[in-house]
C-alpha cells in the first residue's frame, strides 16, 4: 500500500493548501542522497498516517517558486501544512521514521494506529 502523493505546482493549492486534513510536504530533490535516505521512511509514514495526514513529496527542482515562497533553504525539509498555512517544518534527515512520526504526532496531535 503506497498513500505518498506526489506535489505540484498546477495542484499545489487544491492538495496542500486546501486540505481538509493536516499535510506534510517533503521538499526533496533526485540529486541530495539525505532526501534518498529520508524517502522511505517518508513512505512508511505516508501509510501510517492515512486518512488522518496527508503526507507526499515536492521536487524543489521542477517547483522552485513554491520552496523559495515558504523559505526553504535546504533539503530534505518536511513542512507541515494547516488551514493552507505553513505552521512547522523539520529541516534534514533525523535518522528514521520515529523521530519524523512523533513531530508530526506532537505538531497535529494525531495519533498512528501502528504505535
Amino acid at each position: 500500500m503506497n498513500n505518498l502523493q506526489h506535489f505540484d505546482g498546477p495542484t499545489f493549492e487544491a492538495d496542500v493548501l486546501n486540505s481538509a486534513d493536516p499535510v506534510v510536504v517533503d521538499f526533496w530533490a533526485e540529486w541530495c542522497p539525505p532526501c534518498k535516505m529520508m524517502e522511505p521512511a517518508v513512505e512508511r509514514l505516508a501509510d501510517e498516517f492515512a486518512g488522518k495526514v496527508k503526507i507526499g513529496k515536492l521536487d524543489v527542482d521542477v517547483n522552485q517558486d513554491i520552496a523559495i515562497r515558504y523559505g526553504v533553504m535546504g533539503i530534505p525539509t518536511l513542512g507541515l501544512f494547516k488551514d493552507g498555512k505553513l505552521v512547522d517544518r523539520m529541516v534534514g534527515y533525523p535518522g528514521g521514521a520515529a523521530p519524523i512520526r512523533s513531530w508530526i504526532e506532537n505538531s497535529t496531535n494525531v495519533t498512528t494506529a501502528n504505535k
